[in-house]
């Protein structure tokens, strides 16, 4: 019975499958190769070369686990169960901001020799709660009390959670996530144009009453967020990490150092190993292998669209939409950041970048984009084949006759 409801779903998309674990494996070399010199002279990591290596491969293992386990997890188990998740998502975002900080942040939570970071988790269980929402909500979810209301309550309530951490990008990437998920469930355009206006206004006065309650927290996350527009101004304090990350991209010049030759991640470039390792492999792979990088994420993300899109099911949609733009995001503001393209705002790069909860929640959102790829892949029952055979048949049968009647 359970071998016949499993082949009934389909083949999950091996497409998005092998490319995951290409960027896993890929993430896995180059956390190796952007930590191992500095473990290794280092007492708080033990000397230890294989550190963080050793660490990452552990998550990535019981990562690839919980992936295979929920991709054969019918999805939308997850339209009525994602409050197993949300509420103990709510409770750590509460618990959090009372935990040691780090760079004035208190966005870890220790748990026996490991560290979780809750809004990680918080971003899966936002995805998972706004889909069911807009599903549920269907047509009514063009008025805005019934519709769109509550979505910027739960979103605000999160946001606010993790703005206590302080935590601003990863503030503003589940806000722009849920603004994409808006969209996609057919929310009135005008209504999210003037939310977004009105909210913008309430972010920025939360903001600068923050700084003017601590200023000293917020100085320097402000000189970091504006240090892109000119990091030479102040090279070796608020620009350092820029200047350094761009020297790592000059010096892998076209074809790259040669792995391991990295000189910026050789106590120069600050977690060389975590937001700042696309600086590393393009340094020691050039601008030829940071492009072919970016050419299998974007593959790896439009695949990922692709399963979202094909899903017959809204909330299957709205969901893998969702999961899609979190990724990407954070993608294009890691990458943009250490490029200087746009400010750094301290995000990782998803699936790459060390850190456990982060590659955790990225391969257990990938096993949910897998569940929902089975379902689209599912095959029609023989009646509903033979039905749909019959019709193309008749219809192609009244074309002749209406062509022969003509003639």
């Amino acid at each position: 019975m359970g071998t016949q409801q499993n082949a009934s779903r389909g083949r999950p998309d091996f497409l998005l499958l092998i490319l995951t674990l290409l960027l896993v494996g890929f993430g896995l070399v180059m956390v190796f190769s952007a930590s191992s010199s500095i473990a290794l002279v280092t007492s708080k990591f033990n000397y230890d070369a294989l550190y963080f290596t050793r660490k990452q491969l552990i998550w990535a293992g019981i990562g690839i686990l919980c992936m295979l386990f929920v991709m054969n997890i019918p999805y939308k188990v997850f339209k009525k169960g994602f409050i197993f998740l949300f509420i103990p998502v709510l409770i750590m975002l509460l618990i959090v901001p009372f935990s040691e900080a780090v760079n004035g942040a208190s966005s870890w939570l220790a748990v026996g020799s490991q560290s979780l970071q809750p809004t990680e988790f918080a971003k899966l269980a936002l995805i998972l709660y706004l889909g069911s929402l807009i599903a549920k909500k269907d047509e009514k979810f063009r008025d805005f009390k019934k519709g769109l209301l509550p979505v910027i309550i739960i979103v605000g309530i999160v946001c606010g959670l993790i703005m206590m951490q302080p935590d601003l990008g990863s503030c503003m990437i589940l806000a722009m996530c849920a603004t994409i998920m808006v969209v996609a469930g057919g929310a009135n355009l005008k209504q999210v144009f003037m939310t977004g206006i009105v909210l913008g206004l309430v972010l920025a006065v939360a903001v600068s009453i923050s700084m003017a309650m601590d200023p000293d927290a917020w100085q320097y996350r402000v000189d970091r967020f504006t240090a892109f527009q000119d990091p030479l101004a102040d090279a070796q304090n608020s620009g350092l990490q820029l200047v350094s990350s761009l020297q790592a991209l000059g010096h892998g010049g076209l074809t790259g150092a040669g792995f391991g030759q990295s000189v910026q991640k050789l106590h120069y470039l600050p977690y060389p190993y975590n937001d700042f390792i696309f600086s590393i492999i393009a340094e020691e792979f050039g601008f030829i292998g940071a492009a072919l990088f970016i050419l299998t994420y974007l593959l790896f993300l439009w695949r990922g669209l692709i399963v979202a899109l094909r899903c017959p099911d809204q909330y299957g949609t709205i969901v893998g939409v969702g999961i899609i733009a979190i990724f990407g995001l954070q993608a294009f503001i890691n990458i943009g950041g250490v490029t200087g393209t746009i400010p750094m705002t301290g995000v990782t790069l998803p699936l790459i970048s060390a850190g456990g909860s982060s590659l955790l929640v990225c391969l257990v959102s990938i096993g949910i984009l897998l569940s929902i790829s089975r379902e689209s892949n599912k095959e029609k029952p023989a009646v509903e084949r033979k039905r749909t055979t019959t019709t193309t048949t008749t219809s192609t049968t009244l074309k002749s006759v209406s062509t022969l009647r003509q003639s």
